[in-house]
């Protein structure tokens, strides 16, 4: 009975835990984050003023806030419409600034949008293909990599490969091809931070793609980001660095992707992976990152690669023996996995 009570217990935590979540995505879509960062604390009738909303609901969020400690209320003695409520400054950057590096208020948007498809997920799992992919709309990608890229990615992590880092600020200028790119940060932050470089981005997601482009135009790169809608296993031409981030194991045939990058690579050039920082072997019980992983596999990154009938089938929690196999299968001759990481991700360079 301990162990039965035990369940309950979580169970009923998780489901407090992912309500909580989805009035996080009530707060970044609604912007009331936003307008507590910039404008200060509010009563329910100012912050539903500041944003356009109706103040009954806007109350009920900001009583949940309170209650959850996600807000300050400066006195819960006054009438509803009375109290003040203040985002606390250690939490506007993880709430209210999406290009921090420790943003996460993107977080109820993937929990939003992963609920959204479980009626074609039950389907799926029933019989073995993929379900239909989410529209755009209306929230689009979380982009839970923009601000990791952008703070990160061209300062920290690339610097911190010496091999390449030399080559992509050394002449003549380096080409890039950033594989799976998504909406482009991964291809934007390089540009920023190697001046002299140029990328280029593929992707299969036609909206995302068109996102990447007005970024890039917007930060005023598009000299030297391009982006085009293509599989990354039919790509061509001649680059000093391939990079595939956290989209290897996405892919149906990761093997015939990394055998591209390999063909082509310039000589002396390199393939940067990035994925998931999970255990060397299968444990059970697993650590929360490892948890965390295997939600997101059962959720999205294993079903959208099932709709090919010879899909690898790899899921989110590719382990690095997977990763050499497969790169042993493309034809490179080293694996090497880089003496760094960040909380989630492993990095490995492929030498051919």
């Amino acid at each position: 009975m301990d162990r039965t009570n035990a369940l309950v217990d979580r169970l009923f935590r998780n489901a407090g835990a992912a309500l909580e979540l989805y009035a996080v995505y009530l707060g970044e879509r609604l912007g009331l984050y936003k307008a507590l960062a910039e404008h200060g604390p509010a009563t329910s009738v100012e912050l539903a003023e500041r944003t356009g909303t109706a103040e009954r609901y806007i109350r009920e969020w900001l009583e949940h806030h309170a209650a959850s400690e996600l807000l300050d209320v400066d006195d819960t003695t006054a009438a509803p419409t009375e109290r003040r409520y203040t985002l606390p400054p250690e939490y506007v950057p993880v709430l209210a600034e999406p290009d921090h590096a420790d943003y996460h208020g993107y977080k109820g948007v993937e929990l939003a949008r992963a609920a959204r498809m479980l009626p074609d997920l039950v389907e799926a799992y029933r019989t073995g293909d993929a379900p239909s992919p989410l529209a755009w709309g209306p929230e689009g990608r979380a982009d839970p990599n923009r601000a990791s890229y952008l703070n990160l990615l061209g300062k920290e992590w690339l610097p911190a490969i010496p091999e390449i880092d030399q080559r992509l600020r050394a002449d003549p200028p380096a080409r890039v091809a950033d594989f799976a790119c998504g909406t482009g940060w991964s291809s934007i932050a390089m540009a920023r931070a190697y001046p002299r470089i140029t990328v280029q981005g593929v992707d299969l997601d036609e909206a995302a793609i068109a996102a990447g482009t007005r970024e890039a135009a917007a930060a005023g790169l598009a000299d030297r980001v391009s982006f085009s809608v293509a599989d990354a296993a039919t790509q061509r031409g001649q680059f000093d660095l391939v990079t595939i981030l956290e989209a290897l194991h996405d892919m149906p045939r990761p093997v015939e992707a990394l055998r591209t990058a390999r063909q082509m690579l310039a000589p002396g050039g390199t393939v940067l992976i990035a994925d998931e920082l999970v255990e060397e072997e299968f444990t059970a019980p697993a650590s929360e990152v490892e948890r965390y992983h295997y939600g997101w596999s059962l959720m999205s990154c294993l079903p959208s690669a099932m709709g090919d009938p010879e899909s690898a089938a790899t899921g989110a929690v590719m382990r690095p023996a997977t990763l050499r196999r497969y790169a042993t299968e493309a034809g490179f001759r080293e694996t090497q996995v880089l003496p760094f990481h960040t909380t989630y991700w492993r990095f490995y360079r492929l030498i051919p």
